[in-house]
């Protein structure tokens, strides 16, 4: 099984915004599609590594930069894959 995580802005300004203080910090991650098992409502959602997940949040967070929600999607082969909303919890175990 391979995990991906993901995040979610309230809106797509956030999500320019996210991507441009990501770049200027040099952060690893790919701008995306909110994929359909986080939500069926368009958007754009912020893929990483999950062992990356907790750095970018600090540093969107510390940019006063609003999130929506943390994810993660476990791809398991032939079933559909399931995302999983993160706590702060969740994320100190990563």
């Amino acid at each position: 099984m391979t995990a991906s995580c993901y995040i979610t802005f309230p809106t797509t300004f956030f999500a320019i915004r996210a991507e441009s203080i990501l770049k200027e910090k040099g952060s690893r991650f790919k701008m995306v599609p909110v994929p359909r098992s986080i939500s069926s409502s368009c958007g754009t959602a912020l893929n990483c590594a999950c062992n990356d997940l907790s750095a970018i949040r600090e540093l969107l967070l510390n940019d006063g930069l609003e999130i929506e929600g943390l994810y993660t999607i476990e791809e398991s082969g032939l079933k559909k894959p399931v995302a999983k909303e993160l706590s702060l919890d969740d994320l100190e175990s990563m």
